[in-house]
């Protein structure tokens, strides 16, 4: 799971896959940028995930590794810029194929952006979270 600072959109997008995927899944979350670099989840992402009985605030913001691209089977990125940066960051060209759009489990096709909530209030959380859970449940659905 990636957006841009790890702090917002990611932690919940790793939230809600460890809540609703198989235990055996190593699920994580980074972002493109380290401007954050181990850093809790933006407060207002921790409360989002309480409210629906996920425990979020034990993760710590990270960047984005090549090794990311050996460990992980997919990388959902939250939107096209995130999704651009990671295809760029792709050591070699036959990984790039691993990296999605999110919203695209969801609505196929539609390359749907997950909005950035920082730069408001609770509500832009709330409408994260639920865009996210419909994708993971789109995509868990699939498998």
């Amino acid at each position: 799971m990636v957006c841009l600072g790890n702090i917002c959109r990611s932690p919940l997008a790793q939230g809600i896959m460890e809540k609703h995927a198989p235990r055996q899944w190593y699920i994580d979350s980074a972002g493109t940028s380290g401007w954050h670099a181990s850093e809790r989840p933006d407060t207002r992402s921790i409360l989002t995930a309480k409210e629906r009985g996920i425990t979020i605030d034990q993760q710590r913001s990270r960047q984005v590794t090549p090794e990311d691209f050996e460990i992980f089977d997919i990388i959902f990125a939250m939107d096209s810029s995130n999704h651009s940066n990671l295809i760029q960051l792709a050591p070699e060209e036959s990984v790039k194929d691993k990296v999605r759009l999110i919203l695209n489990e969801a609505y196929p096709g539609e390359n749907r952006q997950v909005p950035d909530p920082y730069t408001g209030g609770q509500e832009g959380f709330s409408h994260v979270y639920e865009l996210l859970e419909e994708a993971i449940q789109s995509f868990l659905r699939a498998q």
